[in-house]
């Protein structure tokens, strides 16, 4: 389901090049009651964030986009497809939004009949 984002996408943005400063704690982006306001962060913060965050912040979108479709599965194969569209659109975009650039995603594929609905 491409709902479902893959764990580890931030990983593989470092590894491309999109992340140039030193990794930056998540905990730096929380306000003073420690909440993360994740509509906020930008492709740029997600991959310049350490691996064990981009892995927590990953499952949490999986988990929000899941519920937001009412659904409990995950395709892990289409998951790596988006991860990889996630990718290249951050590497372009570094100043959108994450839930942005999810949402693009997810709408493109679905007008392209990309999308397998379980």
């Amino acid at each position: 389901m491409k709902r479902a984002m893959v764990f580890g996408f931030v990983g593989a943005m470092c590894a491309i090049g999109l992340a140039k400063a030193d990794p930056v704690d998540l905990s730096a982006y929380a306000d003073a009651n420690g909440f993360i306001d994740v509509q906020k962060l930008t492709c740029a913060q997600l991959a310049n964030t350490y691996q064990e965050d981009a892995n927590a912040l990953s499952s949490w979108y999986s988990g929000w986009y899941n519920g937001l479709a009412h659904k409990h599965y995950m395709d892990y194969k289409k998951g790596r497809v988006v991860e990889h569209q996630l990718i290249e659109h951050c590497k372009a975009h570094p100043e959108q939004t994450i839930i942005h650039a999810i949402g693009l995603i997810l709408k493109e594929d679905r007008a392209e009949g990309l999308m397998n609905e379980k």
